[in-house]
């Protein structure tokens, strides 16, 4: 593995575990200063929100600028100062700023890494890569459940942010020190292309709408409602809620390694991003319909719904199949974009949701709600996915 390689997928942990880090920290925000559950929904959905209104022109900055600059210098200045903000706040707005900047600095990681991918190696191996870079970064989706927990425990929370804060900075810095890179390309006549080249495509429209929706349900129930249902149905306190955390955790990472090579198993893409999904679904729909079927029962569906909806990689190499060299930046941007634009925004929503619901279904009816309220856009998605192309090579 290069060395650039090696220090991208790092800042990739560190991306993973503050998207997931709130469903631990939860009990405790809301004990010391009275953030709760609804709270930290708008905060993790602040946090998609800024990361995916970035794409944009972290997408301009990796085909222009290239990925050095891009990443070191957002994930030292988002990433790292969001954390210290974090680790200081005394009540729910603190939380909101820290969770924007956090989402600004981590928003180039995994595209950065992802533009190497696509302009050093060929669009066949696009996808194993892909997921391998999820995969392994998914050990900071892993580390923001029990390990947290037993950190918080030992050291208290507002020290474990401020040693997150260090050890962002300490990555950045590496990142500036050995990314290599691609060399540039333009197109013919040197024209710079835009993001209507990219709707022009035929086909790559219908991929937007699932990219959009397939990530959502799992990054929202790891990353947020886990604890807090867990905690209100079955009296969880921080260790349980880790377990069940760090299960769905593992099986996030096992889906992503496994979702790659399986295009080129089945000589698929678009029907391996179906299936895949379609089973998500079923195990969504099954969270809604019994959320009080045990706490082992639940952290078993959670962990089919991380195995299963762990997608991304796959739909992305689906979609970069279709972009020329010189929009490479700019597409995997566009596609990360609805992909965590709509994690952020169901995020946002589903507080809004589950308040509602709880005042008038309280306890596993309200969860029933939250569930289906992720299970309906998934099922949208999905079939307009059907009118998708395969992709060319």
């Amino acid at each position: 593995m290069r060395l650039d390689i090696f220090v991208l997928i790092l800042g990739y942990v560190l991306s993973q575990f503050y998207r997931a880090f709130l469903a631990v920290l939860a009990p405790v925000l809301d004990r010391e200063i009275g953030v709760t559950a609804t709270d930290l929904a708008t905060s993790s959905g602040l946090w998609f929100f800024s990361f995916a209104v970035m794409q944009i022109p972290v997408g301009i900055a990796l085909d222009r600028i290239g990925p050095r600059v891009t990443a070191s210098v957002l994930l030292a200045a988002g990433g790292a100062g969001g954390a210290a903000i974090f680790a200081l706040a005394q009540g729910p707005l603190a939380i909101h700023g820290a969770m924007v900047l956090i989402g600004i600095g981590c928003s180039p990681v995994l595209m950065a890494c992802y533009f190497i991918f696509a302009r050093v190696y060929t669009p066949a191996v696009f996808g194993t890569l892909a997921g391998m870079v999820i995969g392994f970064g998914s050990l900071g989706n892993i580390a923001g459940s029990a390990p947290l927990a037993m950190l918080v425990d030992a050291i208290g929370w507002r020290a474990s942010l401020f040693g997150l804060a260090a050890t962002t900075l300490a990555v950045a810095a590496a990142l500036a020190l050995v990314v290599r890179d691609p060399e540039r390309v333009t197109a013919e006549g040197g024209a710079r292309g835009s993001l209507l080249d990219l709707l022009r495509l035929p086909g790559f429209w219908a991929i937007l709408p699932l990219m959009a929706v397939a990530y959502a349900p799992a990054a929202s129930i790891r990353g947020l409602w886990a604890g807090p249902m867990l905690s209100d149905l079955y009296d969880a306190d921080t260790a349980r809620i880790g377990t069940a955390t760090l299960a769905m955790g593992l099986a996030m990472v096992a889906g992503n390694f496994a979702y790659g090579p399986l295009d080129r198993l089945f000589g698929t893409r678009k029907w391996v991003v179906f299936w895949g999904n379609a089973l998500a679904a079923v195990a969504l729909g099954t969270l809604a319909l019994n959320p009080d079927s045990g706490f082992w029962s639940v952290t078993a569906l959670f962990a089919a719904l991380g195995l299963l909806g762990s997608s991304f990689p796959a739909i992305m190499a689906h979609g970069r199949a279709f972009f020329p060299p010189h929009l490479i930046g700019r597409g995997v941007t566009f596609l990360n974009m609805f992909g965590i634009g709509g994690a952020g925004i169901l995020q946002f929503g589903s507080g809004a949701v589950f308040g509602a619901a709880a005042q008038g279904a309280p306890g596993s009816g309200a969860y029933s709600v939250l569930m289906a309220f992720f299970l309906a856009p998934l099922l949208i998605g999905l079939v307009v996915y059907l009118l998708s192309r395969e992709t060319p090579h």
